[in-house]
């Protein structure tokens, strides 16, 4: 596996003001995350791990520290420019699958891409790649609503990968689901992660599920914590 880091968080502190009180989230996170690699990030509710993951996916600015994408700091971007590279360089799947419900499962995929500047027909071609890759070959034509809660969250890992981005984020990706199809949707994710060499932090409180993958971690006292 490639020693090289996708994504660094270094020295992260975030702050919020709750009336005069003032709550520190986060103490100086870091975490450095391979191409190819996997990290579960377990912590209890209120810890910061929705606040690390919207750093990390540049959606929120630190008070202070650095977000690296390749070796590349954030803090210098302007909205734009984060803007930008969010849409080719990071892929988000949230607990809700927040799929268009008036568009087919195909469509679904295609629209991210196409808004970044890809032809029909090759957005058409790397959708169904994906679908198919993630069990959905006789589901492209489906809508949302007709689709089963496993297969509308492949459909969204599929749309948050479609741009080929570098760093994927999930949060609670399987919240809402069944055990069962829990682990297929896990299955796909990990697969998805090796093969294109993902850089991924899936927050989870599914500790099954987070034991298959690279690395556990935490958040303790506002910073990441390894744990075995």
């Amino acid at each position: 596996m490639s020693e090289h880091p996708v994504l660094q968080l270094s020295g992260i502190c975030r702050h919020y003001l709750q009336g005069e009180e003032r709550l520190d989230i986060l103490k100086g996170a870091d975490l450095t995350v391979s191409a190819g690699q996997s990290v579960a990030l377990i912590a209890p509710s209120g810890s910061g791990k929705s606040t690390l993951l919207h750093i990390a996916g540049l959606l929120e600015r630190p008070d202070d520290g650095e977000v690296f994408i390749d070796d590349k700091a954030t803090s210098i971007l302007g909205d734009g420019a984060r803007t930008r590279l969010r849409r080719t360089d990071i892929g988000f799947v949230y607990q809700f699958h927040h799929l268009l419900p008036e568009f087919s499962a195909l469509e679904n995929v295609m629209l991210p891409q196409m808004v970044r500047g890809l032809k029909r027909p090759e957005a058409e071609g790397r959708a169904r790649e994906l679908l198919s890759y993630l069990g959905l070959k006789d589901r492209l034509s489906h809508r949302p609503g007709e689709l089963s809660g496993g297969e509308q969250q492949r459909v969204a890992i599929a749309r948050a990968v479609a741009n080929a981005p570098r760093v994927l984020l999930a949060d609670e990706p399987t919240g809402n689901l069944d055990p069962r199809t829990s682990e297929r949707v896990f299955t796909a994710l990990g697969e998805l992660v090796r093969e294109s060499r993902l850089a991924a932090v899936v927050a989870t409180h599914n500790m099954e599920l987070a034991a298959r993958m690279d690395r556990r971690v935490t958040l303790r006292d506002g910073k990441v914590a390894e744990l075995e």
